[in-house]
């Protein structure tokens, strides 16, 4: 049984439970199941899974960017070249999504049905407990706030899942580590405490690894028990207006690929695009297909051989780079946050904005080459745009029938990401 289920692709086990939870909602309701079992008591215990996910997700990203700190060391230029072009790339990335999210304004046809999914619609008169939500909740400005991203102790960032906060604790333990390390490596006797430390960072990230794989497991369980309470409550009209997501987002991923890293590897890279596409199809497909970008290094590597990049390039960007080369993951967990913030009656601020960018960015960072790594931080990314935790758990069953085909697609803007980076570091370095 075990094995006949690792056999079948977990995007089609999502969508198995998306479609038995559709069915348990038109048939049963809010009604009784089985020995006082409801829906709504199923979509109790599919909470439980995300909460598990947003529980791991935040020690998740802390070894990650400790682990791959520790383990890569770049210096002068081409650590400065790498870290800028990407920078550049992703900004290009949210400026797309922000101009296509404010602009068509996409969440305003889902207003209104995010609180009828979660029952919040008042049969009284009373206020509306979203709204209410929404008017109270504290403000995000980063001017004002910018003393609330350092946190006060080492375990506030994780109890209350700041995606920043523990991105800056991350950056510093590295820091310190790797220091302490070079500083040891010149003595005769070199002390083995730095390294114990490397060791017990890396074995901490595997074990987390370990872990998530066994939640990521139920996660089509916890589909079908929260697709169940959504349709239970509201009927299926609730997925009529799914499509607007799903054509925002590919839009926002299409325009940032297809458009602007082939101008930029043309314009830029002198790479024309009956080179950087043609040459790149076989990796860009096989990401695609299997829905990895890390996976698809080797066949990336090629690819960039045959477009002229240089050994050094290609391996600095590419494999080197692939822990900042996230463009994709980056703007869906933007795009998604500004899309369901608009949704719920959120008007966020420019500024505010800022906030879900940066956390989307440092989130993308911490999660790269990790399976499933959309929907692990989606719900950090979604609790730093201000967002009620019942309104993030009612927005995994709404956002998880598509998300197996954006998954797909941000795979393929990461490959495209990794070569386009490797194409303009050795541009740049062969002027040097």
């Amino acid at each position: 049984m075990t094995t006949a289920r690792r056999k079948i692709p977990l995007s089609l086990q999502v969508l198995l439970g998306v479609g038995l939870g559709m069915a348990a909602g038109v048939v049963f309701g809010t009604g009784p199941i089985a020995l006082g079992l409801t829906t709504e008591k199923l979509g109790t215990l599919g909470l439980l899974v995300i909460r598990l996910l947003k529980a791991l997700a935040a020690p998740l990203i802390f070894f990650a960017i400790v682990d791959g700190f520790l383990k890569t060391r770049i210096r002068g230029r081409d650590g400065r070249l790498l870290v800028g072009i990407c920078l550049f790339n992703v900004t290009v990335a949210f400026g797309i999504g922000l101009l296509l999210v404010n602009t068509l304004r996409p969440g305003d046809l889902w207003r209104g049905h995010v609180d009828e999914m979660l029952g919040l619609v008042a049969k009284d008169g009373s206020p509306n407990p979203l709204a209410a939500a929404a008017a109270a909740r504290p403000t995000l400005d980063p001017w004002k706030n910018v003393t609330g991203y350092v946190p006060e102790s080492l375990l506030e960032p994780f109890v209350k899942n700041h995606v920043i906060g523990i991105v800056l604790l991350a950056l510093l333990f590295g820091v310190a580590v790797r220091h302490v390390s070079d500083e040891r490596s010149r003595e005769v006797e070199v002390a083995a405490g730095p390294w114990v430390v490397a060791e017990l960072v890396h074995s901490g990230f595997q074990i987390l690894l370990a872990a998530l794989e066994k939640i990521v497991a139920f996660v089509p369980f916890a589909v079908f028990c929260l697709v169940a309470q959504v349709v239970g409550r509201s009927g299926l009209g609730v997925f009529k207006v799914l499509w607007v997501f799903l054509a925002v987002l590919l839009a926002g991923l299409f325009l940032h690929s297809l458009v602007y890293y082939t101008l930029a590897a043309w314009l830029v890279g002198r790479k024309p695009p009956n080179v950087f596409l043609k040459e790149g199809l076989p990796a860009i497909l096989t990401g695609l297909s299997i829905n990895s970008s890390l996976a698809t290094l080797p066949l990336t590597l090629k690819s960039l051989s045959r477009m002229g990049v240089s050994d050094g390039s290609a391996r600095l960007g590419a494999c080197v780079g692939t822990q900042l080369n996230n463009d994709g993951i980056t703007l869906y967990e933007a795009m998604a946050a500004l899309f369901l913030a608009q949704a719920c009656g959120f008007e966020l601020s420019l500024a505010e904005q800022a906030v879900v960018v940066v956390a989307s960015l440092m989130a993308g960072i911490g999660i790269s080459g990790i399976p499933e790594a959309g929907l692990i931080v989606l719900p950090l990314v979604l609790s730093a745009a201000g967002l009620p935790e019942v309104v993030v758990a009612a927005a995994i069953p709404l956002i998880v029938p598509v998300d197996w085909i954006i998954a797909r697609v941000r795979s393929g803007v990461n490959v495209m990401a990794d070569m386009l980076v490797s194409i303009l570091l050795d541009r740049f370095r062969a002027e040097e």
